[in-house]
């Protein structure tokens, strides 16, 4: 079994209000994933509550290889969910292991 998480750090000039509206869209675009692309084997994004810490959103999957979690990440279908990010994401950070 594969891990991949992914942490995401917004912009500080784009405003809370707009901040949890995007994370609202990305985590139900990804959440929704599952439907399209059979061999992810769980997803859950999460969005940060704490407004002391520098991370906005944190995505949290499983896959069965690592070679899976490449498809995903070239996957039309995730690449168009990611996109919903582009504009207010100022940081990504990513940890796939084994487990």
């Amino acid at each position: 079994m594969v891990k991949h998480i992914v942490l995401f750090k917004l912009k500080n000039e784009v405003s809370a209000e707009e901040k949890q509206a995007v994370a609202l869209k990305f985590k139900a675009a990804i959440e929704a994933l599952p439907a399209v692309i059979p061999f992810i084997k769980h997803v859950e994004v999460g969005i940060n509550i704490n407004p002391d810490e520098q991370w906005n959103i944190a995505l949290y999957s499983e896959f069965n290889t690592l070679e899976e979690v490449k498809a995903y990440a070239t996957h039309p279908a995730h690449v168009a969910a990611a996109k919903l990010l582009a504009d207010v994401k100022e940081s990504r950070s990513c940890v796939d292991y084994e487990s």
